[in-house]
């Protein structure tokens, strides 16, 4: 999917909503573990109730890598199910990978040829040959960590060395990669004080923002420091949708909570189109 169209169901959305698909057999409604495959099963009654509230959806892969093999075939049914029935969603592999070059050329072609997913999640300490793998696929989305939403950020991410930041140096030397108009990154939304300073670095790029909602981060906050002229944002809420009920209602309820946020997003977006 190109950033242009990504845009254009924003627009029409009036959401920069993504979905986070954490799904926990110990968590999911009870009466879904007599289904041949749960996770599948939850997966699908979500996005049927939420796919018109958000623009993008965000399996991580641990909670699925979790089961074994039938967690990956969930997974794999998942994604089928989105790229077939709701094929203008963006679909997010959550998988935090980062290995040597040949390594992630073959993370890239499992999770973009294979699993067809548009976007990946990186983890950068490797650098460049671990990166530039992903990059080489037209159309197809490389999200960088750079600044993320757990207390442990604090231990590395934001260390100073000869006056910046190493989340800093993270933004500015990728952007010296190939094909790094390709690049989005991860900045957590109880990080949002920091979204100034990074829309200085890179002031085109979207940011996938996790921490809203169940993290205590704030929607506005995120708006008012890190939205561009295109948007520029993809907030993520995972927790706070997909578990809003576990009783048989669980796929409305989920809506609910994806329809309050998706309302204060439009709040958010006619700001920026006055």
């Amino acid at each position: 999917m190109t950033t242009e169209f990504l845009v254009q169901q924003i627009q029409l959305k009036q959401s920069f909503l993504c979905i986070g698909l954490d799904t926990d057999l110990e968590k999911i409604p009870k009466h879904l573990l007599k289904e041949e495959d749960p996770l599948y099963a939850f997966n699908k009654a979500i996005i049927d109730a939420t796919h018109h509230l958000c623009v993008a959806y965000k399996p991580n892969t641990a909670f699925y890598e979790a089961y074994g093999l039938k967690g990956w075939q969930a997974l794999e049914k998942t994604i089928q199910y989105l790229n077939k029935n709701y094929p203008d969603i963006f679909t997010i592999a959550d998988a935090k990978r980062g290995d040597i070059g040949n390594t992630s050329t073959r993370y890239a072609k499992a999770f973009f040829e294979e699993l067809e997913f548009d976007a990946v999640t990186i983890a950068p300490y490797m650098g460049k040959d671990s990166v530039e793998p992903f990059l080489a696929f037209k159309d197809k989305h490389t999200i960088l960590l750079a600044l993320t939403s757990n207390v442990g950020a604090y231990d590395f991410q934001t260390q100073m060395e000869e006056g910046k930041a190493l989340y800093e140096k993270v933004l500015n030397t990728s952007q010296t990669y190939e094909n790094a108009a390709n690049l989005m990154y991860v900045v957590g939304a109880t990080k949002a004080t920091f979204l100034a300073e990074i829309r200085k670095l890179v002031p085109d790029s979207f940011l996938l923002v996790p921490g809203v909602g169940a993290q205590g981060g704030s929607l506005e906050e995120v708006c008012r420091y890190g939205m561009t002229k295109n948007i520029g944002l993809l907030v993520n809420s995972s927790r706070g949708i997909i578990y809003a009920s576990d009783q048989e209602n669980f796929a409305l309820a989920a809506a609910e909570n994806a329809k309050h946020i998706q309302g204060q997003m439009s709040i958010e977006l006619n700001k920026l189109n006055k």
